[in-house]
């Protein structure tokens, strides 16, 4: 079986099948991941370079781990202290590297719409690490491969995003990839940061923390994205961690288990406390070590090997 799309460029792209099919390949990643030996030779003859115009740790250590897991050749570019700072193109600079020979590029960048115009004028196969607010589909993925490891499936379940929607493309490829595979989802946040219309991708808007977490079966609990908020969009942090934030006190009074979750970076004492985020429930450091296994089947998919790969 192979993917329906070239690029993975969102989750709004992928068919059902694709996510379905892409997270079956990441459980046999995670098998391999298991094992003494934790490198296959899949990618030996695939050149990958990690094309980060955005600050990054968790997402890119994460691919280059994974590129590494499937023994595939990487080249690390970041903006800074490269000819970017000169006045280089996105064009110019992605072409400069193809030169090279390299098959695939994996790419943050701060323009919402980066990786679609990118692959509109290179032959390389894209993938998206994080485009502005738009989308970021291998976190949406780890995500959903956690949700389905932990509770079993995605189908009925409840998930409740909490946080700056507005500004987080982790909250958008979240909302496509679980309405499309079946679970329902509500958004929870301050009015200022819960867009217009969002209720036309399929979900619930909710302004009340306590009622959203007697609902759901798992809290994605999202970071507040002040260097992407233009003007001020609610008092104070202290405020919103007052009305907004999740500790234990709160999750202990709901009398039910629920599953946390964090894309990351954690701010602490303010979307969630530290006593929750390190509690019992919290499936955090999971997604993380999921994230690798994603990113492997990702590649590999994308890659077009039909080697034997987990035998």
């Amino acid at each position: 079986m192979s993917l329906s799309v070239k690029h993975l460029l969102g989750i709004k792209d992928l068919t059902p099948e694709d996510i379905d099919l892409l997270l079956r390949t990441a459980d046999n990643f995670k098998d391999v991941l298991q094992r003494p030996i934790k490198k296959v030779p899949i990618l030996r003859d695939t050149t990958i370079v990690n094309l980060f115009y955005e600050n990054s740790t968790r997402t890119r250590i994460s691919f280059e781990l994974a590129e590494k897991r499937l023994s595939a050749d990487t080249i690390n570019f970041t903006a800074s202290g490269s000819s970017v700072s000169k006045g280089e193109t996105l064009i110019d600079t992605v072409q400069n590297i193809l030169s090279m020979k390299v098959d695939m590029v994996v790419m943050r960048h701060s323009a919402s719409g980066a990786p679609h115009f990118l692959a509109k004028h290179i032959n390389a196969a894209i993938v998206n690490a994080g485009d502005g607010i738009n989308e970021h589909p291998t976190q949406a993925l780890l995500d959903a491969f956690s949700i389905r490891e932990k509770l079993g499936g995605l189908k009925g379940k409840k998930v409740a995003l909490f946080g700056d929607i507005m500004h987080s493309r982790v909250a958008l490829s979240n909302i496509y990839l679980l309405t499309k595979m079946g679970a329902e989802v509500i958004v929870c946040g301050p009015p200022t940061l819960i867009p217009k219309h969002i209720e036309k991708l399929g979900v619930t808007v909710s302004y009340d923390v306590r009622k959203t977490l007697e609902w759901c079966d798992v809290a994605n609990v999202l970071r507040i994205q002040l260097e992407r908020q233009n003007k001020p969009l609610f008092s104070s942090l202290r405020e919103y961690s007052l009305y907004y934030g999740i500790n234990k006190e709160l999750l202990d009074s709901i009398g039910k288990e629920i599953v946390i979750m964090h894309p990351g970076p954690i701010n602490r004492g303010v979307e969630l406390n530290s006593d929750v985020a390190n509690s019992k429930h919290s499936i955090i450091l999971d997604q993380v070590q999921n994230g690798v296994a994603v990113r492997m089947a990702v590649l590999y998919l994308l890659a077009g090997k039909k080697d034997e790969a987990f035998g």
